[in-house]
């Protein structure tokens, strides 16, 4: 299972949010993880490599960035 929280993402808040995966197919409040399985996940990608919607850039944050739950 994958699960994506911006809270982990290192391009929270930049321009790439704007057209961000997450964003492009989920309608979610903005502190809420976005949670797809396996199958899912292979599914969006082949739709990021088909041109059909934006490529998934999130970046889970070390436990040492700022920001995170860990620093």
């Amino acid at each position: 299972m994958l699960t994506i929280s911006c809270d982990e993402c290192v391009m929270q808040g930049t321009d790439a949010c704007d057209d961000c995966v997450v964003t492009f197919i989920c309608n979610r409040e903005p502190d809420e993880a976005v949670v797809i399985d396996v199958a899912d996940a292979r599914s969006v990608r082949l739709l990021a490599e088909a041109g059909l919607v934006p490529k998934l850039r999130h970046t889970r944050r070390s436990a040492h960035e700022p920001g995170s739950a860990g620093a």
